[in-house]
């Protein structure tokens, strides 16, 4: 007998690639697993096979002692009788009902005052309050977002499904909602399964993250895992990694690497096993600017610079510098501002040693 949700599946189009799942997530206590991947890679297809949406062509999905989907003993449980949630893309919910015909729909299993009740309960735990009998149309796209959340989880499903729940919303409420809907979810103590194009997205929710690529989970782990380790060039620049470039070992040393990219040289934490030809990566925000080279820091890495390109991006500020290879540093606006950035510039690029994360490539 499992515990967890295990789905081993393949599903094939005449089009497109073979979504070939092999995939775990414990069913006990509240956790989100954040799927991302391109456009096209195949996540809401392995979403709604979860689900009982699409019908797998083989394989078998099971839920703790359950059988979902089997194409051996040829069993496929409906989308009922799996109790799932899935909140979809646009949310779905029925113009002509209120919200709190919305958030009861799916109570019509309970008495009329246990409905009653768990609507209540419900407009309660998402701020719904004032708005029962408002239209959809009639309150805005956070709210909406809310209401449909709250009509999923109203039945209190074993296992939640989520797909883009944010991308409906503008980007400033998309960033107010990140922080609220992780606190939302956590009261439930349910099983989440979240798809996402938004790296943010996936780290402000998720508690692990599986990468999909060409119908494939390429890798799957703790967040911290698999945005700071990726397993390959491919998979870095997917969870957006700002450099990676082709670097060569020259020198090994007391497990520090000393590393060829471009015309200059790093010092980065030896790989395990030992290998000669490497993929450097480095993230954005592992990399500091100074107006000046600095004696007194740790950091064993300061590259003299120039500043290609400034762009904003919200908050922050992509720098665009040559250092003897292109280095992408994301900064925040009050430190672009400090240190009086602009193109042309020349400045020091600091990153420490345990910072760079380098994978073996081929020749």
């Amino acid at each position: 007998m499992t515990t967890d949700l295990v789905a081993r599946f393949e599903k094939r189009f005449v089009r497109g690639p073979t979504i070939d799942v092999d995939f775990v997530q414990s069913t006990t206590g509240f956790s989100v697993t954040a799927l991302i991947g391109p456009s096209g890679c195949g996540k809401t297809t392995m979403l709604r096979c979860i689900a009982g949406l699409t019908k797998p062509d083989q394989g078998t999905i099971q839920f703790c002692d359950r059988t979902w989907f089997s194409s051996k003993i040829k069993t496929d449980l409906s989308p009922q009788q799996r109790d799932i949630g899935f909140l979809f893309q646009g949310y779905a919910l029925f113009p002509h009902l209120t919200v709190e015909d919305n958030i009861g729909f799916g109570l019509r299993h309970l008495t009329e005052a246990g409905r009653r009740s768990r609507v209540t309960e419900i407009i309660k735990q998402f701020d719904l309050k004032g708005l029962e009998q408002r239209l959809p149309r009639q309150i805005s796209g956070g709210q909406q977002q809310r209401v449909a959340l709250g009509r999923v989880l109203a039945r209190k499903p074993k296992l939640l499904l989520l797909d883009e729940p944010l991308s409906a919303l503008d980007s400033m409420l998309r960033e107010q909602l990140r922080v609220e809907l992780r606190q939302m979810l956590g009261e439930f103590q349910t099983p989440v399964i979240l798809v996402t194009h938004d790296r943010v997205e996936a780290i402000s929710l998720a508690d692990r993250v599986a990468v999909m690529e060409a119908g494939k989970i390429e890798q799957i782990g703790s967040i911290q895992d698999v945005f700071s380790r990726p397993k390959n060039a491919n998979l870095a620049r997917l969870v957006g990694v700002e450099t990676v470039l082709p670097g060569e070992i020259v020198e090994t040393h007391e497990g520090l690497a000393t590393v060829r990219v471009g015309s200059a040289s790093l010092l980065a934490v030896a790989p395990s096993p030992p290998t000669h030809l490497v993929h450097v990566c480095i993230k954005g925000e592992d990399v500091s600017l100074s107006r000046e080279s600095n004696d007194t820091t740790s950091v064993r890495n300061q590259l003299p610079a120039i500043i290609k390109l400034l762009m904003p991006e919200g908050p922050l500020i992509r720098v665009v510098l040559d250092c003897g290879f292109e280095l992408t540093a994301l900064i925040t606006r009050p430190a672009s501002e400090d240190l009086q950035l602009q193109v042309g510039l020349s400045v020091t690029a600091m990153i420490k040693a345990p910072a760079i994360h380098l994978i073996p490539r081929m020749a």
